[in-house]
């Protein structure tokens, strides 16, 4: 007989209480999709405080823009305008929730994070951080009155619409 060496596992990807497997840095990996449904699916699945932050900022968006349109695609929730494409996406990391404007160089005052995309802006939020609700929803209506980012094939729903 031959002796048996243990088997070891890899750390893969952790599964939530809902079966949502967290990708790396905590991301919620959720099943694309248009519409309120995937997107509170993704805030759900926000691991710790992230999820507390995740509400508040969907609940704002929603205050400011009550017609605005939700998907999840590329495992972040995006907000847009019907037939101008995306002006918002979330998406979680280890420390943070980074908020993209994807014509945020256009806002005034600028959101305070770089990107190199020469027009996205991104604000960091980490916690214990003050939401400025007030800038926030200035920029969310600022945002939602430009050109938004297309996706892929120049079609406000991207490649996989």
């Amino acid at each position: 007989m031959s002796e048996r060496k243990p088997t070891t596992k890899k750390a893969g990807p952790k599964k939530t209480g809902a079966d949502v497997v967290l990708l790396s840095g905590g991301n919620p990996q959720i099943v694309k999709g248009e519409g309120d449904a995937p997107v509170q699916a993704y805030i759900a699945a926000m691991p710790g405080w992230k999820r507390e932050l995740g509400e508040r900022l969907d609940a704002l968006i929603v205050r400011t823009l009550p017609d605005v349109r939700k998907a999840v695609k590329w495992n972040s929730p995006l907000y847009g305008i019907e037939g101008q494409g995306w002006f918002l996406g979330l998406h979680v990391f280890t420390r943070y929730v980074k908020v993209a404007f994807f014509e945020g160089a256009s806002l005034k005052p600028l959101p305070p994070g770089p990107s190199k995309d020469k027009g996205t802006r991104y604000i960091d939020i980490h916690e214990g951080d003050e939401l400025n609700e007030a800038q926030m929803a200035e920029w969310i209506r600022q945002a939602a009155a430009l050109p938004g980012f297309m996706g892929p094939k120049g079609n406000p729903g991207g490649a996989n619409k």
